[in-house]
């Protein structure tokens, strides 16, 4: 997914958290888990090394807007919290 928008609070927090938009352009080109919230959001995550530590970035979108638009990002240590495994 290339083709996104990203809202003034999810910038706002990128900015705020630290997470650089490569960082984000990666989840959304591949994220290794991508699953809905509820009715036309997903989360993308993925697992990454920063700074010698894993964290998990995970990507709220509107995937129902076009372009779809990145509603906020974050990023967690608390990987198994939020990591969903295969059923």
């Amino acid at each position: 997914m290339m083709d996104y928008v990203i809202t003034a609070h999810a910038a706002f927090e990128m900015q705020r958290r630290g997470i650089a938009e490569a960082d984000l352009e990666q989840v959304l080109r591949a994220p290794e888990q991508r699953f809905p919230v509820r009715a036309g959001r997903e989360v993308f995550q993925s697992r990454m090394r920063i700074s010698g530590t894993e964290y998990l970035v995970r990507v709220f979108v509107d995937v129902e807007r076009q372009p779809v638009e990145v509603v906020t990002v974050y990023r967690t240590s608390k990987v198994s919290k939020y990591w969903r495994d295969a059923p």
